[in-house]
């Protein structure tokens, strides 16, 4: 079972009061890069993998999904979806990725933010995305770069000239990482590049679009702490298709 730290009421305390929590999708800088590697979303049935407050799921809705299932690890996240959702055609579920098991040939896509590098066996999780998805279906998703996620101690520092720099160590040994956020020893599953390109390439899709996030000038324009962003990349958006 994945660890189930948004059930952790310090955790869930701290993460409510992230930007990209109480304001939805708009607290989300790379929300228009993934918007943008989105297929045409009218009429398709869509399943939103650590759907947490349910802003995707919701906003699927908006751009005509017929139905969308959101799916997370959190009792806490769940309930908080489904308290601020109001519409039929949205289900939520508690589930655990790492043993979930979706009907064959019944998403058009499957989306998912900030929820993979939780998960110990993508392998797994990769097959049976392919399976549910309809010949033709997408997959879409962000997970933590994994220059963000390699170091012993990921936090900046200072390089000789007294420049912000970055820790990567350990890039090439890949599994269990384990940082202080909001609660101490939060679990993460380090893979490189081409472990996680592969795995999808393995499990039969075919590899769209791959972008390393960077802020746009007028999104550091507008938040100006941003631009540590350019330092090195912080999330990798994937878009896979079956």
């Amino acid at each position: 079972m994945a660890q189930n730290i948004y059930d952790d009421p310090g955790f869930f305390a701290g993460y409510s009061q992230l930007p990209r929590q109480v304001r939805g999708l708009l607290g989300a800088p790379e929300w228009p890069a993934i918007r943008a590697m989105l297929p045409d979303i009218a009429g398709k049935r869509v399943v939103d993998l650590g759907c947490g407050f349910g802003w995707v799921s919701r906003w699927m809705r908006e751009q005509g999904a017929s139905g969308v299932l959101g799916v997370d690890l959190s009792q806490n996240m769940v309930a908080r979806a489904a308290a601020m959702t109001q519409d039929p055609a949205i289900a939520y579920e508690v589930a655990d990725l790492e043993t979930l098991e979706l009907p064959k040939a019944t998403f058009d896509l499957a989306y998912s933010a900030l929820t993979f590098h939780y998960i110990r066996d993508f392998d797994r999780l990769a097959r049976m995305l392919y399976r549910t998805l309809v010949p033709e279906g997408h997959l879409v998703f962000t997970i933590e770069h994994p220059i963000y996620m390699a170091a012993t101690h990921p936090d900046w520092g200072q390089d000789r000239d007294g420049r912000k720099s970055w820790p990567v160590n350990r890039y090439f040994i890949e599994g269990e990482r384990r940082t202080d956020w909001y609660v101490k020893g939060v679990l993460k599953y380090h893979r490189t590049i081409g472990t996680t390109l592969n795995a999808l390439i393995g499990a039969g899709f075919t590899l769209r679009h791959v972008e390393e996030f960077s802020p746009t000038r007028e999104q550091i324009k507008a938040v100006p702490e941003l631009a540590d962003e350019l330092e090195r990349p912080m999330m990798m958006l994937v878009s896979a298709q079956r």
